[in-house]
């Protein structure tokens, strides 16, 4: 007989322990369900509330309730099945207006009886005249020869040949002055009696001279070196 109850005990010790458990954990769920009872329930209340403010503004406005059944309307984009439907179906055929049988007998009389107009004779076409070719247009811009001879009369005092080409770049930037072309141009002038040259240590410096004849003022000029 002590055997036998010392099983039992046991086994009772243990359910006794389970539903303790159970106990537990079904206040644990009460208490749970009862504040989201709670939450709902105070929600709920604003919802009335709200309703209640929005009834009071709907008959403060003279809005008129919607009646009961009321189909609300379909939201104006179609499908694209539907637009395809739509593009499908030809547009309706409008009947074409009868002309009364007296307007009709009128006009065959009239078209009946008007002999028909005379086409003029088509004019010959004129040959195309030929078109002049266009005078070549006279470069107004001056030569080096006379930009080198202008800066050199402007001075009072000689210049080198960087100082005329330096000088000459700037007023004339669109020409590519280069002091090399720049030196052989004075040479030339010089050559021609067109400027005087003057050597101070290692620098040569040079000045316009008199206005020279026509026939050496050409020489000069086709003596330029091309730029």
């Amino acid at each position: 007989m002590p055997e036998t109850a010392g099983p039992v005990t046991e086994l009772a010790s243990q359910y006794v322990s389970q539903v303790t458990k159970d106990l537990e954990q079904n206040v644990k769920e009460q208490d749970r369900v009862t504040a989201e009872i709670a939450a709902l329930q105070e929600r709920l209340a604003a919802l009335q509330h709200d309703h209640g403010i929005l009834l009071n503004m709907r008959q403060a406005l003279g809005i008129a309730a919607p009646a009961a059944g009321a189909v609300v309307p379909a939201p104006r984009g179609k499908s694209g099945a539907a637009r395809r439907t739509d593009a499908k179906k030809p547009a309706p055929k409008k009947p074409a207006a009868k002309k009364p049988a007296a307007v009709k007998a009128t006009t065959g009389k009239a078209a009946a009886g008007k002999p028909a107009a005379k086409k003029a004779p088509a004019e010959p076409a004129q040959p195309a005249q030929p078109t002049q070719p266009a005078q070549p247009t006279q470069s107004s811009q001056p030569t080096l020869v006379e930009l080198v001879r202008r800066y050199l009369t402007e001075q009072n005092e000689p210049r080198s040949a960087a100082e005329v080409a330096e000088a000459l770049g700037r007023t004339h930037p669109e020409r590519a002055v280069q002091t090399k072309v720049v030196r052989t141009t004075l040479e030339n002038l010089v050559a021609r009696n067109g400027a005087h040259r003057s050597k101070q240590g290692s620098s040569v410096f040079y000045t316009v001279a008199a206005e020279p004849a026509p026939e050496t003022a050409e020489k000069a000029e086709g003596a330029e070196p091309a730029q």
